[in-house]
């Protein structure tokens, strides 16, 4: 074999790494969600009420939110390698739990290893792409694993959905642990050893949220989340109640959200590579637009549809946007900036959702999606405090 072809080899065995990372990623935030389309099955499985729950949604986020730091600082020198399977191994673990669950606290139990998963593998799993590929090819490797998060974020609820109806609750957890295992059987022979490059403490972790640019997109994209979730966490309601959907509309909606998400991703990177603020606030005003749009649109079903399937497309573009900025911040820091992310992006969720879930009930979702946009448009505002120059330059 000549020197060309081990090239060739080389890069497909690095871009097959990438692949492996934004499966785990799919499969960890697939099964962060899949509880949302789940909860009456789920409630009436363990005879409790749907509030209780709901105790498996907020439970992994609240962990996630926790532990993404703390997992950071005592990664220490661990083989990022290692990490990224060991965190693959849990999501299995979690699920095959959740499978097997006969009380609901045992399946709780299964939720918040899920939590620990999330919390670490979200820090992690850019960064580690990242660093397989060429530093020139990093957007790219960042927009494929984002990718698996948004797809994990916006099929997870409409595939739940599906397998309840063919064949309970339980089975999809079970599809997922499978998936999991030859996932991670991969990651051991693909995955070249990574050692650790810097050692994140907490002086560090303080430190990338010192800089002005961080700071900026931590807190931009809070917002962004915020109003999102508003919004995102009853979108079912919105579709069946607000458009009067059927169940095969519904499915048409959320199928198109789910392939506008994903496509949304590669926007956001060839956005983000021009110009990372400018994508950063484009972004935001799109995702806080489309829930404007989607009360004007209440009285056209089809309209309704269209404007879902564009919020796809714009919140997917956004996370890949917020991934390159903190990437842009602060290179050598990108695992501390992940880890916060992380958890910003889980408050975020559980805000949200509690946000919208007391505006509906006071108010009706209509008001609730107008909120959810009036947020993403302070998020859109936030970026435009720091000098172009400090972002490009």
């Amino acid at each position: 074999m000549d020197q060309f072809d081990c090239s060739r080899l080389a890069n497909a065995r690095s871009w097959t790494g990438v692949t492996l990372i934004a499966a785990a990623t799919f499969l960890l935030v697939t099964s962060e969600v899949l509880p949302i389309a789940l909860l009456s099955p789920i409630a009436r499985g363990f005879g409790i009420s749907e509030g209780t729950a709901g105790l498996s949604i907020t439970a992994p986020g609240i962990v996630a939110a926790i532990t993404a730091p703390l997992l950071t600082i005592l990664a220490g020198r661990i083989d990022r390698r290692t990490i990224i399977i060991v965190l693959t191994l849990a999501v299995i673990a979690s699920n095959v739990i959740a499978m097997l669950a006969s009380t609901f606290t045992v399946f709780i139990v299964g939720r918040l290893i899920l939590g620990l998963a999330v919390g670490g593998l979200w820090s992690f799993a850019v960064a580690v792409g990242r660093r397989l590929v060429p530093e020139a090819a990093g957007a790219r490797a960042t927009s494929i694993i984002v990718a698996g998060i948004s797809a994990g974020t916006v099929c997870g609820m409409p595939v739940g959905a599906v397998a309840s109806d063919l064949s309970g609750w339980r089975t999809m957890f079970a599809v997922i642990a499978a998936l999991g295992l030859v996932v991670a059987i991969m990651q051991m022979r693909i995955l070249p050893r990574l050692p650790t490059v810097v050692v994140i403490d907490g002086t560090r972790l303080l430190g990338f949220a010192k800089v002005p640019m961080a700071r900026i997109g931590l807190i931009s994209s809070s917002f962004v989340g915020v109003g999102h979730f508003i919004a995102y966490t009853f979108i079912e309601p919105y579709l069946r109640d607000t458009l009067s959907l059927g169940r095969s509309g519904i499915a048409v909606a959320l199928t198109g959200y789910a392939v506008a998400g994903i496509a949304g991703t590669f926007v956001g990177e060839r956005l983000a590579t021009r110009d990372v603020r400018r994508a950063l606030v484009i972004t935001a005003i799109a995702v806080g637009l489309c829930l404007v749009a989607a009360v004007a649109a209440t009285s056209v079903p089809i309209a309704g549809i269209g404007v879902v399937v564009l919020w796809g497309l714009a919140f997917g573009a956004f996370p890949v946007c917020v991934q390159i900025w903190m990437f842009t911040s602060s290179p050598s820091l990108f695992e501390a900036g992940s880890a916060l992310m992380v958890s910003s992006f889980q408050v975020a969720l559980a805000v949200g959702a509690a946000i919208g879930g007391v505006l509906v009930d006071t108010t009706g979702i209509l008001i609730t999606f107008l909120v959810g946009g009036g947020v993403c448009a302070i998020g859109a505002v936030i970026p435009l405090l720091i000098r172009a120059q400090a972002v490009n330059g």
